[in-house]
């Protein structure tokens, strides 16, 4: 197939290419690089990752997907770096990251390592799925999706690539600001579940703070990339989308970098701005909260039901439709994040450096006190889980909130695997819908090894998280971690969440016995968050090498933690290479047909002889089409809108389907003949030039030979005035 081909390609271009260099730092405090790449999947017949809706299959793209890399070099060390990467994706898979680091080793040597690389998911719910590799997470899609995968094995790595090829001497400025009315808890009734005393330290039940780097390149005074944390969860779009999006974070990188960048040039830099995912377990961007969809009252609090049914509760806004509200949420985090930039921030200063470890988290003991242990267990499901949130309901009878077995449950439970006695006890008060982690056939259904890690820019710490703490948990975290460093060491502590591993949720002990859907989809037992805070806090101590007594040493699979030493790591990989066991039962595409006597890119609704008004007329255009996952079109695009120079006559593309102003639809019109069509929307944005315009569409048909074959069609000449 071509689309395998130009993955070859663009994998042979990322291994051929001049040695890694490290420009004079002069009088800049680090040297950095950022780069982006696009990691766009498949954008017909898969499924989206998130919210484990079966009929939520792509049909098209709303914003093309990136991978935002920044690569942290200090001038007194240019070869020690630490690499910080955000995906616009669901989350980071254990089986993306390990073929990233293998294609960085290939080209860099030890420079690029799991060591001292963390790859975080923005969690978007709006991506193709089928790239996780475990059971549990693929089922939706149909198993392995190669094309979803391949996609952001090959963006991830360039973006890294590309970062190290705009290695700048720069400095570094750090702003925080509180951001509101972005967020709210959808979970309120477990987060009250914690200590009152510990609820009173803080004046709301989201985290609203938003951490902001600036990075400036200082020999030319030219501004290099935004970098920022804040917690919301990427479910602006809702579980009826079917096109590829970005969701709030992805509107907000592409709006800051178009005004960085200008029209035209999305995706190719050179300035970067990534809005990284940080402790949202429970946080939702639908400020209007849940509502009952029949009734329009507040749903059922502890339950989130409405009439004893999860499915009609809801949580909508803050705009009068999905596409609004990823608008509105999005443009708070940009317009904060620039108001934060134009702050200027606090200079970091001092050296950069990272610490890994992988953690078997199936049997790890957690003591609380000289007297009282408890341990994490074998993976396992929640009845709560199936009940979904207010973001996207589940089916059947689950509720929230539920902390008992049923018969009927129970039944279908065990077909498909009985939980030992052991597994049941260790997981209380969670009732196992599903015992993943006993769950073997036909492999693995949930990770039991996961990736911690820390990395340390100066006096800013990223404490990338294998997972989605929620609110609490982050804030356990992060005084954990700064409590273990030096205060001014540690000025600056963000949570990245949905790091290098994807291991469900981490609420606080408190919160797991509400059995809210965090407390279901916590995987490993009620103990689960004290073993990180402890493994944090042992990381923490090892990164700033303190000395201690001995009784403190600790020994994790093969690798040994001492506070003397450090952590002491092999060059052998621990987490488990499922690739070669993967199974995938999504059909591939057959073929494409047209009608006889007509061709693909042949348009089927043109656009009006009236000319067209900015800022309210929309135009759309109709062809016939072949299926999109016959070429990914990587750093490249299904439409254009061009604009046609009124001297020369020659058109220049405005606008690709990685703008916001842009919608394309796929849509299968005949699943026996192969005929498709896809329609190009535009949103005429009131800010676009005035002239004469045609949109075009450009694709790949696949014969019945098996022969992949690229065509293009183009509408009529319009007028935008």
């Amino acid at each position: 197939m071509e689309v395998n081909f130009v993955l070859i390609l663009s994998f042979c271009s990322i291994l051929i290419g001049a040695e890694t260099t490290t420009p004079d730092p002069g009088n800049a405090e680090y040297i950095v690089g950022a780069g982006i790449s696009d990691v766009t999947g498949p954008a017909a017949d898969v499924n989206m990752m998130g919210y484990a809706n079966p009929s939520q299959i792509t049909g098209g793209i709303h914003l093309r997907i990136y991978s935002r890399a920044f690569i942290f070099s200090h001038r007194s060390n240019p070869e020690k770096r630490v690499v910080f990467v955000s995906v616009d994706c669901g989350m980071q898979g254990q089986g993306v990251t390990a073929q990233v680091i293998k294609n960085l080793k290939v080209k860099f040597g030890s420079m690029y390592t799991e060591e001292n690389v963390a790859i975080s998911g923005t969690h978007t719910h709006s991506t193709p799925a089928g790239f996780l590799n475990y059971v549990l997470y693929d089922v939706t899609s149909l198993g392995y999706v190669k094309e979803t995968f391949d996609a952001l094995v090959s963006g991830i790595t360039m973006s890294i690539v590309n970062a190290d090829k705009n290695m700048k001497p720069a400095d570094i400025y750090v702003s925080v600001g509180d951001l509101k009315d972005a967020n709210i808890n959808r979970s309120p009734s477990a987060y009250e579940a914690n200590p009152a005393k510990e609820r009173d330290i803080y004046d709301t039940n989201t985290d609203h703070t938003m951490t902001n780097l600036k990075i400036v390149d200082t020999v030319n005074n030219v501004s290099i990339g935004m970098l920022n944390w804040f917690a919301v969860h990427g479910t602006s779009m809702n579980n009826t989308n079917h096109l590829i999006s970005g969701d709030n974070k992805g509107f907000a990188s592409y709006s800051v970098e178009q005004e960085f960048n200008g029209l035209g040039k999305t995706g190719k830099g050179p300035f970067v701005a990534a809005f990284a995912q940080s402790h949202l377990g429970d946080v939702s961007p639908n400020t209007q909260g849940a509502k009952c969809i029949d009734t329009g009252k507040p749903c059922e609090r502890d339950s989130s039901t409405c009439g004893g049914k999860n499915e009609k509760c809801i949580a909508f806004g803050p705009g009068k439709d999905m596409f609004e509200s990823t608008l509105i949420i999005g443009s708070k985090q940009k317009d904060k994040a620039m108001g934060l930039w134009n702050e200027g921030g606090f200079r970091l200063t001092g050296p950069v450096s990272s610490i890994h470890q992988f953690v078997d988290m199936t049997n790890v003991t957690v003591p609380y006190n000289a007297s009282y242990s408890g341990k994490t267990c074998k993976p396992s499901m929640g009845y709560s889980f199936a009940a979904g949130t207010t973001d996207g309901p589940g089916a059947f009878d689950f509720t929230q909130g539920t902390t008992s077995s049923n018969p009927f449950w129970n039944l279908i439970t065990n077909l498909i695997k009985k939980p030992s006695k052991e597994l049941i006890e260790c997981q209380k008060p969670k009732p196992i819908l599903l015992a993943t982690g006993e769950t073997t056939f036909p492999y693995s259904w949930t990770p039991n090894i996961v990736d911690t890690m820390l990395l340390k820019v100066g006096q800013l710490v990223i404490i990338p998280v294998p997972g989605e703490f929620t609110t609490m948990s982050g804030r356990r975290m992060i005084n954990t971690v700064k409590k273990a460093l030096k205060s001014e060491e540690s000025l600056f502590t963000v949570i990245a969440g949905l790091s290098n591993t994807y291991s469900d949720y981490i609420t606080t002990y408190e919160e797991y016995q509400v059995q809210r859907y965090e407390g279901a989809s916590t995987i490993y037992g009620p103990h689960t968050l004290q073993a990180y805070l402890n493994q944090y806090e042992k990381l923490s101590k090892a990164l700033k090498k303190v000395k201690c007594s001995r009784k403190e040493k600790d020994c994790i699979l093969h690798y040994c933690f001492t506070c003397e030493d450090g952590i002491k790591s092999t060059s052998r990989t621990y987490t488990p290479n499922l690739l070669s066991k993967q199974l995938t039962f999504l059909p591939p595409v057959l073929f494409d047909g047209v009608p006889p006597f007509t061709n693909f890119g042949d348009v089927l609704k043109d656009v009006n002889n009236v000319p067209y008004k900015k800022g309210s007329d929309i135009v759309e255009v109709t062809f016939r089409a072949g299926n999109p996952r016959n070429n990914l079109r990587l750093g490249e695009t299904f439409l254009s809108v061009d604009l046609k120079d009124s001297i020369s006559g020659e058109f220049k593309t405005i606008y690709t389907d990685a703008d916001w102003s842009t919608r394309f639809i796929w849509t299968r019109t005949s699943t026996i003949l192969g005929h498709s069509e896809v329609t190009v929307r535009w949103d005429i944005p009131q800010d676009a030039p005035s002239g004469t315009y045609r949109i075009s569409h450009f694709g790949d048909s696949k014969h019945v030979d098996g022969n992949i074959l690229s065509y293009q069609g183009t509408s009529s000449e319009f007028q935008v005035s």
